[in-house]
């Protein structure tokens, strides 16, 4: 399996000088094959290859208005242009959206294919930087195959070392008990209500954080441009947004780590975030709770504990069904919390009500997958008995 390990960097003054350098050289790089290929499509429909690229990129090291190309690492400059293609092929695939130019303000990163080597435990060798002092928290696995080293608007360096451990995936349970079973519907209120009855509120990262960046950001806004002290102001709005960043991250790695631990197989819905992002009143509140990201973190953990995770359909309508008769509702509003079944007269909580709608949907997946699923816990199998004479 790839696993990545992030560790922190500490280089020295001149060290941050060449990092710089080199950030500034694959992001131009990047540019310039963006900026390649969409002139040689807009001007005669001509396609440009991953091929092409590479190719043009070793003319440029020898031209002589970019030989200051040979200071920077030359692997890390093709990974960059690699990078562009990869980002094509994800937006002709409708993955992801259309390629944009890189900026030098915000976070900058490059790739090492190879050619990084850990030196006593406590500092990476990064080609073309030198020796780095680096905190390696954890042992590190297998062969190292990519190091993508970062530099955060605060002034902070992180690399993502990711190694091949040479291991097997471990093989998914092919017996699920259903008590083992978990889901969970998402939410603005509760992040996830899970079918156990359990409602994980929403901690509001922004929202705790509002006054001291609403604080932060005016103050931001009376420095002249170009004066030392916006250069200070602007690195502790960086600092405010980092933190709640990283208290989010930390928050979503406990709570999907609790719940696969806890479960043989979680089942989540499918949310259009996209499409609800349209919402000019909720966007900020979706976009706080970050449902996208809790759904990839507890993908890559169930993958790695060998444990299943079902994605319902979008359009199946757990809400607006009843999950004692499944009769289903004509509309339910987001403002209506509570409802009866005009069917079986039962009240539903509607957050809870879902849940057991998500549950059932999930073991016919699992069902459908050839997996065996116990009911209510106990094991059920077919059996003949000899008839009553």
């Amino acid at each position: 399996m790839l696993k990545a390990t992030k560790v922190r960097l500490y280089p020295t003054p001149d060290q941050c000088q060449s990092l710089a350098f080199q950030f500034g050289a694959m992001r131009w790089a990047y540019n310039f094959a963006l900026n390649w290929r969409q002139a040689a499509w807009s001007e005669s429909s001509e396609r440009i290859s991953k091929r092409m690229l590479l190719d043009r990129l070793l003319d440029l090291n020898v031209a002589a208005d970019t030989q200051w190309l040979k200071a920077a690492d030359s692997q890390a400059l093709q990974q960059s242009v690699i990078h562009l293609d990869a980002a094509f092929r994800w937006f002709f695939r409708r993955q992801g959206g259309y390629p944009r130019f890189k900026s030098k303000r915000g976070k900058q990163a490059l790739s090492y294919p190879r050619r990084v080597k850990v030196v006593d435990g406590t500092a990476l060798y990064l080609p073309k930087v030198g020796t780095v002092r680096a905190v390696l928290h954890r042992a590190l696995v297998g062969k190292i195959k990519t190091v993508t080293v970062t530099g955060t608007p605060t002034g902070k360096y992180d690399a993502s070392i990711r190694c091949d451990d040479r291991q097997v995936p471990p093989e998914p349970v092919r017996v699920i008990t259903g008590d083992k079973i978990t889901v969970m519907e998402l939410g603005l209120s509760h992040l996830a209500v899970v079918s156990t009855g359990e409602k994980q509120r929403t901690p509001r990262f922004v929202k705790r954080a509002s006054e001291n960046l609403r604080r932060k950001q005016k103050s931001l806004s009376r420095k002249k441009n170009g004066a030392a002290n916006r250069t200070k102001a602007r690195v502790l709005v960086a600092k405010a947004h980092e933190k709640t960043a990283n208290t989010r991250n930390d928050f979503q790695h406990q709570l999907s780590r609790r719940l696969i631990d806890e479960s043989q197989a979680i089942g989540v819905e499918t949310l259009r975030v996209k499409n609800l992002l349209k919402n000019r009143k909720l966007a900020k509140y979706i976009a706080d709770v970050s449902w996208g990201e809790l759904v990839r973190k507890l993908v890559c953990k169930a993958a790695w504990a060998g444990k299943h995770l079902v994605k319902i359909d979008p359009w199946y309508a757990s809400s607006k069904t009843c999950s004692c008769c499944g009769s289903k509702i004509e509309s339910s509003p987001l403002s209506v919390r509570q409802w009866i079944c005009s069917t079986c007269g039962t009240e539903h909580d509607r957050d809870l009500n879902a849940a057991p709608n998500i549950r059932q949907q999930g073991i016919l997946k699992l069902k459908s997958a050839g997996l065996c699923v116990s009911a209510c816990g106990g094991w059920h199998k077919t059996s003949i008995l000899p008839s009553v004479a």
